[in-house]
């Protein structure tokens, strides 16, 4: 997390040190992007950078939580828009991410995310969905899935199946770049995945 000496900057000068990182994180992945070139692009000195953050990992996963924020809000709006239904909210919020990624900037930073994931990262866009104590996140989601039409019976399953949703929904994120897939390819792949998990994979007689 960042150090409270960058909360304490003006707005502005937040904002220019936050852009100049995510430009250099959508050059390159974390591992191998620079400090030099994030300083040099926000224009500070080095020894400023150290003043704000711990290291490079440090804001990179800042600018990764707050993205992860941007969409966990997009997909409250989902749920509401739908009725609670998760199914038609999630696979809102994955075309939404899927049509915003291309040519843009911010796309180019989760490609690089997604394509060299690791555990923190994955754990870090999980966060969608997890029981923070400062937001109550999963409480809240909680609260606006219509559970009538779902096969859980406690808020432990309905976790657990918002984590397999989530898992189904980055692997196609990741083989979209992987693959070099086009919009339509992987959206149709993940339909037919998420019609499977909707309807069920095992055949009743």
């Amino acid at each position: 997390m960042p150090k409270q000496t960058f909360f304490n900057l003006p707005e502005s000068k937040r904002q220019t040190l936050i852009q100049a990182a995510q430009k250099e994180f959508s050059r390159v992945p974390v591992y191998q992007a620079s400090i030099s070139n994030i300083v040099k692009s926000a224009e500070i000195a080095r020894g400023s950078f150290y003043q704000y953050f711990e290291d490079k990992e440090d804001i990179f996963f800042f600018i990764l939580e707050e993205r992860t924020k941007e969409i966990q809000t997009n997909f409250m709006l989902s749920l509401k828009k739908y009725d609670g239904d998760i199914f038609d909210a999630i696979t809102e919020m994955f075309q939404l991410l899927i049509k915003g990624l291309p040519n843009q900037e911010k796309g180019k930073f989760y490609k690089n995310a997604f394509l060299h994931m690791t555990h923190k990262i994955e754990s870090s866009f999980s966060m969608i969905f997890s029981n923070n104590e400062e937001e109550n996140n999963l409480e809240e989601i909680s609260k606006l899935i219509n559970r009538e039409c779902l096969n859980i019976t406690n808020d432990r399953e309905l976790y657990h199946m918002m984590q397999i949703l989530t898992t189904v929904m980055f692997r196609n994120l990741v083989e979209r770049f992987a693959k070099e897939l086009t919009q339509e390819e992987v959206i149709a792949s993940y339909t037919i995945e998420m019609k499977l998990l909707k309807e069920g994979l095992y055949k009743r007689v």
